[in-house]
């Protein structure tokens, strides 16, 4: 009855040419019933008796009152062509409502029906409610195959207040309705205002970038590219229902792919948040009342919108070309460096030297250098000329040497050395030598000398400390495999979740130089982490081609390679190249989809590179008690459990903050404790009571200096400086915890590397041509990558939205952005360090161990 009761009161009150033209076949027809059907099912429970249809004009304002006893129809009819697009926007004012009996507008097309009451309710957060008496909404446009076409809709207007509503009701014709390639447009959009445009692909164009930028920060909106289809979401809380979308403040951007939209287009769709916290806004207050309602205010934000075509394929070819040369350049200057050694050698050969000559004489021969000149004397070193009560390390050696442990430095045969060259590299091992009581004795004599050279610390046989380092390349060899597997597994669904959703929030992408391949968000970034993976590559064939070099020496007896210059292991070298190839990798990874849960997948090889440097540094010189595989990277597997929990509990934790740094002053006390000594301190029940007697001793008694000068001076730097980053921690406790860490470990690399040079030059060492290039290329090439990579083009410990603020475009050949140049420089800047490491004590290799000091 009452379906029956409405259809004979629209054909008794419809009149005119529009009346009678609303009544069509097909699918509108169908829509029309559905929304009649039910409009007239609510207007028989309000005892609705009046509606009026009224034809009605483009660009014309009606005020007009509903109750719940009239319902009007507006009737509007438009041409439309198929060659031009124009859109048609509804807008609604409320004079006067009532919260209990909001108006309800529907409006009926001929594929489509949009529908919405005002006051418009918006929710926030803990569903906080935000009312909108001004309401304005874009119709969807339907598609036509004709040349022109005349297409009708009409706005329903009903409520079920009793007392009536006045309001005012305009359509109008958007004629800017498509945007334009490289052309801005501007247009204001609120909550309950949104504005979408259309763009069409142009010819030859298959990717676009859709940039959307505001002078306003606030309030928080989101831009949406969708797919040309009905209806379309443009309010806050469906926007994300399809397409993709990202929040902004400032600066939005958006690639899109033609092969990723079947009709060649789409809308660009721009919405006004309700609330400001998804963009790192303040939170309103939270209501009194649940149902209380929120004045949002004014809400507008002025916008503009371009949309430029993206690089073509002929620019990633450049790009492309452009990282592979620059590096393919280094390997084509090693080769360059080698063929010029070569030369350099053979012209040693001229000088035979017999299989007999001693060390001494073979340095009388070539100069203890090497190249025929005799290198300048090392210094006197405090108190080798002290009268002291403290004995020479001149005397010490003697009299190691004259007991039967014969610890001290010695001359052996060529028989002895020989043969055991050749004896079984699985026979030996490192304990069959240390677990001697007596070799234990000679320790505590040798190594707390107050003047330590290298032959005192390189007393165990080569093939056991060889075989030592070897586990540390296969050590992370292991560890690569099986962090970098499931560490692809993870970006790559990282990635598809992004291409699935449409989130663009998810990855903190530079977006305004964000160039994508396949199904890949920003191949740029990731093709500039090639470098660290060819230049590790490089790395290791140059540690290779040495140690070839060298155990060809070992080979022939060459007294140069047994006897004189630092020992000679490269396990820890390609370890480190390792981990550059590995970082270069793992990097590459991170970049598929950065943010604050993967930002781990960048650093980790970092730490380990940072370690595996230091330790390298102080096996040079103390090769017989440098740390094994098991316990460094048992020490940086700490590091890195302490950088994850740093990630997910460090932020504003009190409480983590002081554990981490209480940890950290202790580790640095052990480690402190560890290097002053050489190694000859326990750990155990007793070491407070010798703690306090060192004290009472040393510093009640009687007031002595400490006994290794050098050695206290480094270990004080290292100590003030340590504590200075523990109570910054502390106190400032910055957000990017594992930069934080990083930044403790490269700060020790470098204090460490300092006190190394600056104690060689002091001993009387040189650096050798090589080498000083290295260091200053390595120091400038540093220095330009930490520009760029300052830059900060992204951060995860803003908002998406706010991060997207320092987004900028790409500076080099239109595809590569500033972090692309850190990469770039930084794998340069890596390579070079390492070749310092490798090439730094080259100036020893002709001296006896003896001669060189340790430090």
């Amino acid at each position: 009855m009452v379906l029956r009761s409405c259809w004979k009161s629209r054909h008794k009150n419809g009149s005119g040419p529009a009346a009678s033209c609303w009544i069509r076949p097909g699918l509108a027809t169908l829509l029309w019933l559905c929304v009649t059907q039910f409009a007239c099912g609510v207007g028989a429970v309000g005892e609705t008796k009046n509606v009026v249809q009224k034809d009605a004009e483009f660009d014309i304002t009606y005020n007009d009152r509903v109750t719940s006893e009239n319902q009007t129809i507006y009737a509007f009819n438009h041409t439309i062509s198929r060659n031009k697009t124009e859109g048609v926007r509804v807008t609604v004012d409320v004079l006067s409502w009532g919260l209990e009996s909001p108006i309800l507008f529907v409006v009926r097309q001929k594929q489509a029906v949009l529908s919405f009451q005002v006051p418009l309710i918006l929710r926030g957060l803990y569903q906080r409610k935000y009312p909108y008496n001004h309401v304005g909404r874009t119709l969807c446009q339907p598609p036509t195959r004709a040349l022109s076409e005349t297409q009708y809709f009409f706005v329903d207007v009903s409520t079920l207040s009793s007392q009536g509503t006045n309001y005012q009701l305009r359509v109008s014709r958007v004629e800017s309705f498509t945007l334009h390639t490289d052309k801005k447009f501007s247009f204001t959009a609120s909550p309950s205002q949104p504005q979408y445009f259309k763009y069409v692909f142009p010819d030859g164009v298959d990717t676009v970038v859709v940039k959307v930028n505001s002078d306003m920060t606030f309030p928080c909106s989101v831009m949406s590219v969708q797919d040309i289809q009905c209806p379309v979401f443009d309010l806050d809380n469906n926007v994300a229902f399809t397409g993709m979308y990202q929040t902004m403040t400032k600066k939005g951007a958006i690639t899109v792919q033609r092969k990723d939209f079947p009709s060649n287009s789409f809308y660009v769709v721009i919405v006004v948040k309700t609330e400001d916290e998804a963009c790192g806004g303040p939170l309103r207050f939270y209501p009194l009342r649940p149902d209380e309602l929120i004045d949002a205010g004014n809400r507008s934000k002025a916008i503009n919108v371009v949309v430029s075509p993206a690089i073509n394929s002929e620019v990633y070819v450049m790009g492309m070309l452009f990282c592979l040369g620059i590096f393919l350049s280094f390997y084509l200057l090693t080769l360059l460096v080698a063929c010029v050694e070569n030369k350099r050698m053979k012209k040693r050969e001229v000088f035979e030297i017999p299989a007999d000559m001693s060390p001494a004489e073979t340095a009388s021969l070539l100069g203890k250098n090497g190249d025929g000149t005799i290198p300048a004397a090392p210094y006197e070193y405090g108190s080798f000329a002290d009268n002291g009560s403290t004995l020479s390390s001149e005397a010490i050696t003697d009299s190691a040497t004259s007991t039967d442990n014969n610890y001290g430095y010695m001359e052996r045969s060529l028989e002895s050395v020989g043969r055991s060259r050749h004896e079984s590299l699985s026979s030996v091992e490192e304990d069959d030598y240390d677990t001697l009581d007596d070799i234990d004795s000679d320790k505590n004599i040798v190594r707390t000398k107050k003047f330590l050279c290298v032959s005192d610390l390189a007393r165990k046989d080569k093939r056991i400390l060889s075989k030592k380092y070897q586990i540390y390349f296969w050590n992370i060899a292991t560890i690569a495999v099986f962090y970098a597997l499931p560490v692809i597994q993870l970006v790559i669904t990282y990635q598809t979740v992004v291409n699935v959703t449409g989130n663009q929030d998810i990855c903190f992408y530079n977006f305004l130089c964000a160039h994508p391949l396949g199904a890949l968000s920003a191949f740029n970034n990731i093709l500039s982490n090639v470098g660290y993976v060819m230049l590790g590559l490089l790395f290791l064939l140059i540690v290779l081609k040495r140690d070839i070099i060298h155990n060809r020496a070992l080979i022939r007896n060459d007294l140069n390679a047994l006897e004189c210059g630092i020992p000679k292991h490269f396990g820890l070298y390609y370890a480190m190249g390792t981990a550059l190839m590995m970082e270069g990798l793992l990097s590459a990874c991170y970049h598929v989809c950065p943010n604050y849960t993967n930002f781990q997948f960048d650093t980790s090889f970092m730490y380990m590179i940072a370690g595996l440097c230091m330790l390298k540094l102080y096996q040079k010189r103390h090769p017989d008690i440098n740390a094994s595989a098991y316990t460094a990277y048992a020490c940086l597997a700490g590091v890195i459990f302490f950088s994850v929990l740093g990630v997910v509990f460090g932020k504003g934790n009190m409480v983590f903050w002081i554990v981490f740094s209480v940890i950290h002053i202790l580790a640095t006390l052990l480690l402190s404790t560890q290097l002053y000594y050489m190694g000859r301190w326990r750990f155990d029940s007793g070491v407070l009571r010798r703690i306090v007697y060192i004290i009472y001793t040393d510093c009640i008694r009687q007031c002595s200096g400490p006994m290794y000068i050098d050695r206290m001076v480094l270990l004080v730097m290292g100590n003030i400086v340590n504590w200075s980053l523990a109570a910054y921690g502390l106190i400032e406790r910055p957000n990017d915890f594992a930069s934080y860490l990083l930044a403790i470990a490269i700060c020790n690399l470098l204090l460490y590397f300092a006190f190394y040079i600056i104690m060689k030059l002091r001993s009387g060492e040189r650096i050798q041509c090589l080498a000083l290039v290295c260091i200053l290329f390595t120091a400038v090439v540093w220095g330009f990558a930490l520009y760029f990579f300052f830059q900060g083009l992204s951060t995860w410990q803003k908002t998406p939205a706010e991060s997207r603020e320092h987004n900028r475009d790409c500076i080099l050949l239109s595809f590569f952005d500033d972090h692309d140049i850190w990469h770039f420089l930084s794998s340069i800047a890596m390579f070079g360090s390492f070749l310092v490491l490798l090439t730094m004590d080259d100036d020893l290799d002709y001296v006896q161990r003896d001669k060189i000091f340790v430090f």
